[in-house]
């Protein structure tokens, strides 16, 4: 049996999620001649009891951390410790797994060799257990890229239904974050930067491997002006409201935005659940795809994580970029519109 030990940056929701799952699958990994040990678990407060992780494992210093870490998972959050810590590892030539959006969005300079080179695996990063990362940064590479829409928040997803239902923004928010939808400090979730970090990751898979975050950024709106009378007129006119994230050619260049959009009904978007997150897109070979799935949630991101852990146990690299910037074609992108 070759023995693998993972350190584990975070047990809060995902990480402690990700623990039991690894547990749960002991035999379904030694069926690959692999034993997974559970090493030092970083924390804010290690006397804090976590539900499947033994307490002599957790630790709030950094020091050592990677000693005897053969891989390094990261889902604590962030872009500062984290960035350190992930970049300590790579450097050292230890594979990483992580959940942070936001650090590969705004880190990418100093991320993409690793990248480039199969040691960083990102899955969780966009719309949790659906597989859109693997799709976009394998198979589909097959297909030219036309256009890509998707819903990458399911805080704003859920918010958005209430105000359909009669609600207030306000009351909308203290549900969301009452049932654990938003955190105390929604910033990210509503002024739609968080649905922001996604899209410049799938922007980076499939059409410019550097595409700045700082576009996606300036190019970006949340949905705190939105009322239930703007949910109202847009169902009086078989629509709905959605955040949504898009790339798509203009001007001979790919751009991507985020903001809040009326879709149709029949839209494959409009059909996405209360927190649920969807994603079309559209390309030149292989047509219309539509994903939908759970997009958040400790069970669902952890799944991708140990997911992204079983491709690297069987040696599949991790997620690369498009190898160079995608031909941008004139082509007729849907145009939604904004709210």
């Amino acid at each position: 049996m070759e023995r693998v030990n993972i350190a584990l940056l975070g047990a809060g929701t995902v990480g402690s999620a990700f623990a039991r799952l690894v547990a749960q699958q002991r035999q379904r990994l030694a069926g690959l001649g692999i034993e997974v040990e559970l090493g030092k678990v970083l924390v804010r407060d290690p006397s804090k009891v976590r539900e499947g992780i033994p307490a002599e494992k957790l630790t709030d210093q950094t020091e050592g951390l990677l000693e005897e870490a053969d891989v390094l998972v990261e889902v604590m959050g962030g872009t500062s410790l984290a960035k350190k810590l992930v970049l300590d590892a790579l450097e050292q030539g230890i594979p990483v797994i992580t959940a942070n959006k936001a650090l590969l969005a705004e880190a990418w300079g100093e991320l993409r060799p690793y990248a480039d080179d199969g040691l960083l695996y990102y899955e969780a990063s966009v719309m949790a257990a659906t597989p859109v990362v693997s799709a976009l940064s394998g198979v589909l590479w097959g297909s030219h890229l036309l256009e890509l829409h998707a819903i990458l928040n399911g805080t704003t997803n859920y918010i958005l239904n209430r105000l359909e239902g009669g609600a207030t923004y306000a009351e909308a928010l203290a549900e969301a974050q009452a049932k654990g939808y938003a955190e105390a400090d929604p910033t990210l979730d509503v002024e739609g930067l968080d649905a922001a970090h996604k899209l410049t990751v799938l922007a980076r898979l499939c059409a410019d491997p550097d595409y700045p975050w700082e576009e996606v950024r300036a190019h970006t709106r949340g949905i705190t002006h939105l009322t239930p009378a703007d949910l109202e007129d847009a169902r009086q006119q078989g629509q709905t409201i959605r955040l949504v994230g898009s790339l798509y050619p203009e001007n001979g260049r790919w751009k991507a935005v985020v903001r809040p959009v009326r879709l149709p009904l029949e839209h494959p978007l409009a059909r996405a659940g209360s927190a649920r997150n969807g994603l079309v897109l559209r390309g030149d070979a292989c047509g219309e795809l539509v994903f939908m799935g759970a997009g958040a949630g400790g069970a669902a991101t952890a799944s991708a994580v140990l997911g992204d852990l079983y491709q690297l146990l069987m040696g599949v690299p991790g997620h690369a970029p498009i190898s160079a910037k995608a031909p941008v074609p004139d082509y007729p992108a849907e145009r939604l519109e904004e709210v």
